[in-house]
């Protein structure tokens, strides 16, 4: 009966064209993208200049062995200040990405969230990072002021 199985699995894989993989026990476990580190109290007095507030930042890191896009994925915080990556923002095998609070120029490595306001809650938040369908991938939290940043 395996037998029979295995064969009948093989002939559907090879007759739609796509190849049989199984992920690992490590892939499955971790997340494509993840949330590496927070950087939720921008150094020095909170007087909401643009500088201070791109201070404040969340850093993703693609642990997948392929590029992938983000397109239409949100990373927001427990207040639900909602962040969507608009257009094809591809991150590539290995790289991180950085999501800035304040306002700036969008380059391949740095994200603007365009905000006036600090998002992160110096006293604890969490952030939560979900792909366009809407399925968390991945979530950081904090409790505690601590350093000003969190590594996840």
């Amino acid at each position: 009966m395996t037998k029979r199985f295995t064969g009948i699995v093989a002939a559907l894989t090879v007759a739609l064209g796509g190849s049989l993989t199984v992920a690992t026990p490590a892939q499955a476990a971790t997340p494509a993208i993840e949330i590496t580190k927070v950087y939720y109290d921008s150094p020095g007095t909170d007087n909401r200049s643009n500088s201070s507030l791109n201070a404040e930042y969340v850093k993703l890191t693609n642990r997948r062995s392929s590029t992938i896009n983000l397109k239409n994925w949100t990373l927001r915080d427990k207040a639900n200040h909602v962040y969507t990556f608009s257009g094809n923002v591809k991150l590539a095998k290995g790289k991180s990405l950085i999501i800035r609070t304040g306002k700036g120029t969008n380059t391949a490595s740095t994200r603007y969230w365009g905000s006036g306001n600090y998002i992160w809650n110096n006293t604890g938040d969490t952030a939560y990072l979900r792909n366009a369908s809407g399925k968390q991938i991945d979530k950081c939290a904090w409790s505690t002021k601590g350093n000003g940043y969190t590594n996840c």
